[in-house]
């Protein structure tokens, strides 16, 4: 008795006929129930009969019988000008190996504020996640903007030097903003990469490639997942090699293929980006690294990778490895294989 009454949880001591034996002091104060008067009575009595539920008193009935438990039982307590008060109920027969003095202990708790807060916390996030993506769309429309201007430009300079350089930056320009309308349009969480790829590749076609039956564009990639933040870095790698490929690779309308490949093993994994063109520069002037491969080295990096180019007859191969060399095998973007876009 002394155990019950001084709980820190609610709690009530019952009887077979599920009459109040005790109560804890924290039940009558989290209740507002004279604790003088609980005692001998049944719950059906106590207060303004908002305990009164045949439910909870069958479920009562038939944990006292042995036949079940009540685990969890969320009950709603409802009082005339207060709030509705969402409860759960658990309650234990113990053990006194004497049928003839049944008791059975009740244990409520008010999940109430837990709730509201829960509730909240989910208004708050969700409201977070619309927040974001519309930051990420506006931010995509004005590189689109940009994008714009900086082809107007383009067309009027009469330096050719100039005219490329503006050409080049507007490419840029459009395959980040057609990264952050992918994202936009992704989870906040993982990112399926050859849906994503694909995507970002129509988005590249569309823009670098005037003939598509001249040149094609094409993914082969595994049912890989991975982070939003490392979906950037691999977005923009893919979106370097591609341009850089379409720019050098088939000169004088040459026909010809790029494809993109993603393969993944554990913590391992290989992107590559592979070409059927001219192949790559004998002398190392011509061969010199211009900004794309700066970039794609340093994004290679902050994904703890590394970069291995080959030759291949005819074309070129530029793998992005990350984990155990050889663990996935090599020539990924030689296969035709996957979705033409």
């Amino acid at each position: 008795m002394a155990v019950v009454g001084s709980s820190y949880a609610p709690l009530l001591l019952l009887d077979a006929q599920q009459v109040i034996i005790a109560a804890s002091t924290s039940f009558c104060d989290a209740f507002e129930i004279d604790a003088a008067t609980i005692e001998g009575k049944s719950l059906t009595q106590i207060g303004a009969g908002e305990w009164a539920s045949p439910k909870v008193a069958a479920l009562l009935k038939a944990t006292i019988s042995g036949i079940a438990e009540v685990e969890a039982y969320e009950m709603d307590l409802k009082r005339d000008g207060e709030r509705t008060r969402r409860l759960v109920l658990h309650a234990r027969k113990l053990d006194y190996d004497d049928a003839d003095n049944i008791r059975l202990l009740l244990t409520i708790s008010d999940v109430t504020q837990a709730l509201i807060d829960d509730k909240l916390k989910d208004d708050l996030l969700r409201e977070k996640t619309i927040l974001l993506q519309e930051v990420q769309h506006r931010v995509a429309n004005s590189l689109q903007i940009i994008a714009s201007v900086l082809l107007q430009n383009a067309r009027k300079v009469q330096s050719e030097e100039s005219r490329n350089q503006l050409t080049d930056a507007h490419q840029r320009v459009m395959s980040i903003a057609a990264l952050q309308r992918q994202l936009a349009a992704s989870t906040l969480g993982d990112v399926a990469l050859k849906p994503y790829f694909i995507q970002l590749c129509d988005s590249l076609a569309a823009s670098m490639i005037p003939d598509q039956s001249q040149l094609s564009l094409v993914v082969d990639a595994d049912d890989s997942v991975t982070t939003a933040e490392a979906s950037v870095s691999l977005g923009l790698i893919v979106t370097e090699l591609v341009i850089n490929a379409l720019k050098h690779a088939f000169p004088g309308r040459r026909k010809g293929q790029v494809t993109v490949s993603y393969r993944s093993v554990g913590e391992a994994w290989t992107l590559s980006v592979g070409d059927n063109g001219v192949g790559m520069p004998k002398t190392p002037a011509a061969s010199k690294p211009g900004l794309g491969s700066k970039i794609v080295e340093a994004l290679a990096g902050q994904l703890d990778a590394r970069i291995d180019i080959a030759r291949q007859t005819p074309g070129a191969i530029v793998s992005v490895i990350h984990g155990r060399p050889g663990a996935l095998g090599g020539g990924l973007a030689a296969r035709r294989i996957g979705a033409t876009v």
